[in-house]
């Protein structure tokens, strides 16, 4: 039957039968495919819309303006805060999408006569006189990258996401009994009596007998027996281990370095100031006085642009002249569609190219390392193969470069003396492999897991149950930890004999006196530990449950303490009244922000919401 098929595949009827089948795939959706393939320009989707490249480059850019102007300059963003920018620049962008579906559906709107008594409103926008000043108004345009239009549809969402916050913040109330519970919580102050037993203070018990040593050592089994060992073959295989056999010619350094060149340029950056007047002759007036040594800060028109490159002065016209000028000089009146303008340059930090030489060695090693990890992942399915084929640990990791360890550890990573156990990952990855090797089962055929080390393979050899050590070679300890024990039932035996008279009617001086204990008076304190509060943080918790009078035993590591609340003091009526109007406003404005976050939540789960993790990362890079 075989030798018939073979024959018939040989024949030209087959061969044309193979080619309409071939045709017939790519008409089906193979052309598409590639048609398609390498267009997606959106950077996101909000319900099937468009999040445009071009539009997120833009909203990172200002982002990175703010970020720039705040800084004056000083924060240089790394690959992983640009990548950080551009994740809520975009996210930024798919809410604004989300809210403008919603007040769409909604039919709010903002009348052209709002946003402008909006803006005449804003007292940053208001000139020396009280009164809008357009100038001003520019100024802040021009300092923010945005044109008129945009900033009146800027506006205009805000207005209308206002609208909906408002009616979704409205809802928020609050009882009055959850206002004064919290003002309890926050300014109750308690004074208390305390008597504490601390387990250094008790009697040396002395020697136990061996029948007593014996018992304690049976009895506390957990504490003195020794961890479950398991013995396995371990290999490891991750980009690191491979980048020293990975090859990166000088070609694809350059060519690296080339696409890549910006993230080496950092552009010539200047601190400039400028007054805008509305003619020449009052701004020819100014530049004199400010060459002159003159203060311009308190000028009608001045402002400060900060620490900005070439590219970031939107007017050509001023950023040519802004970066022609000397450190500390001022320009000559210029004319732009805003007035005239005088600059000065404040100060100058010259532009630098790191050389392809300086950043060899990086680029070198970046490269490597992407080789790498491809390269990790290629032998992964090789070394899967091989170990389902019926391949040892040990061969399948000799023949794909793996690291291979044989160990013998506890579940900490530790020998039978207490000793770090060598693994072949990281310290930040020890944990994760000795997970894996505890999860290993006896008998099974090992299996290539991937964690945060990368690919490894586990093979147990043999598991050393848990089992308690014999007496004789731990008997110090064992000794040492009666003794300890004693100490401390000694002392709950104390304290609980003080509790059981306090509690029978006997007061806690009387009780602690004939207990030979010293009684403290604390208080009044609060509840907030620390900052000179002289009760222990332990403490608090159960002091504040207490009603007056009532007495409790509050065990700690170091102590058993007896605590007897003496008084409970609460503000005045008047005090109080105004501090549960504010805490009330508080509350309801924490949980007004609460529901505003659980509806913009809700919005943007219901919306069809899709990133493009290529683009973003591309983004970010640029």
């Amino acid at each position: 039957m075989l030798i018939s098929l073979r024959a018939l595949a040989n024949t030209w009827f087959a061969k044309v039968l193979f080619l309409l089948l071939i045709v017939s795939f790519a008409a089906w959706g193979i052309e598409d495919m590639l048609r398609n393939f390498g267009r997606e320009t959106a950077v996101a989707r909000v319900d099937g819309q468009p999040i445009e490249q071009e539009e997120a480059a833009e909203a990172l850019r200002r982002e990175l303006q703010r970020i720039n102007r705040a800084t004056e300059g000083r924060l240089q963003p790394d690959a992983r805060i640009r990548m950080a920018l551009a994740q809520q620049a975009v996210e930024a962008l798919v809410t604004d999408r989300v809210l403008a579906r919603e007040i769409g559906r909604m039919g709010v709107v903002v009348p052209d006569n709002a946003a402008r008594d909006y803006i005449f409103g804003v007292p940053g926008f208001q000139g020396s006189d009280g009164r809008f000043s357009r100038l001003v108004f520019d100024n802040f345009l021009r300092g923010n990258d945005l044109t008129e239009g945009r900033f009146l549809n800027l506006l205009r969402t805000d207005l209308a996401r206002q609208q909906i916050s408002n009616a979704v913040r409205a809802g928020a109330t609050v009882p009055a009994v959850l206002t004064e519970r919290l003002l309890a919580w926050q300014t109750e102050r308690r004074e208390v009596g305390l008597v504490e037993f601390r387990i250094a203070d008790a009697p040396d018990p002395g020697a136990p007998t061996d029948a007593q040593l014996s018992r304690f050592h049976e009895n506390n089994a957990d504490r003195f027996s020794s961890p479950e060992y398991r013995e396995a073959g371990v290999a490891v295989l991750n980009a690191a281990i491979l980048i020293p056999a990975m090859e990166v010619s000088d070609r694809e350094i350059e060519d690296s370095y080339a696409s890549h060149r910006s993230r080496y340029e950092v552009a010539e950056q200047r601190h400039l100031e400028q007054v805008v007047l509305p003619d020449q002759a009052a701004a020819a007036a100014a530049a004199a006085a400010w060459a002159g040594g003159a203060d311009m800060t308190a000028q009608e028109g001045f402002s400060d642009l900060g620490t900005v490159d070439r590219a970031a002065v939107p007017v050509p016209v001023l950023a040519e002249a802004g970066f022609a000028l000397a450190e500390g000089a001022v320009s000559a009146p210029v004319q732009s569609p805003f007035g005239w303008h005088v600059l000065r340059a404040v100060s100058i930090a010259p532009g630098q190219t790191r050389p392809l030489e300086e950043v060899r060695d990086e680029l070198r090693l970046e490269i490597a390392t992407e080789k790498a990890a491809d390269a990790a992942f290629t032998r992964s399915s090789a070394i899967e193969d091989a170990l389902a084929g019926g391949a040892t640990l040990a061969a399948a990791a000799g023949a794909n470069g793996m690291r291979f360890a044989t160990l013998r550890t506890d579940a900490q990573g530790r020998d039978a003396d207490g000793r770090q156990v060598p693994l072949p990952v990281p310290a930040g990855a020890r944990a994760d492999l000795l997970r894996q090797v505890f999860e290993a089962q006896s008998g099974a055929a090992p299996r290539l897991a991937e964690g945060s080390f990368g690919f490894a393979a586990v093979e147990l050899v043999r598991v050393t149950p848990a089992a308690l050590r014999p007496l004789d070679t731990i008997r110090d300890q064992v000794i040492a930890g009666w003794q300890a024990d004693t100490r401390r039932r000694h002392q709950e035996a104390a304290a609980a004999g003080i509790l059981a008279a306090t509690r029978a009617g006997k007061p806690l001086a009387d009780a602690a006196a004939e207990a030979g204990a010293r009684l403290e008076e604390l208080g009044p304190f609060d509840r907030n530990p620390g900052g000179g509060n002289p009760v222990p943080r332990e403490l608090l918790g159960p002091i504040f449950e207490l009603r007056v009078n009532e007495v409790t035993m509050v065990p700690t590591p170091l102590s058993f303490s007896v605590v007897q609340l003496t008084a409970i003091t609460r503000p005045e009526a008047e005090d109080r009244a105004a501090a549960l109007a504010t805490l009330r406003g508080e509350t309801v404005a924490a949980l007004a922000d609460d529901l505003e976050a659980q509806f913009s939540a809700a919005l943007r789960a219901r919306s069809d919401v899709r990133i493009n993790l290529r683009l973003m990362q591309a983004l970010a890079a640029e």
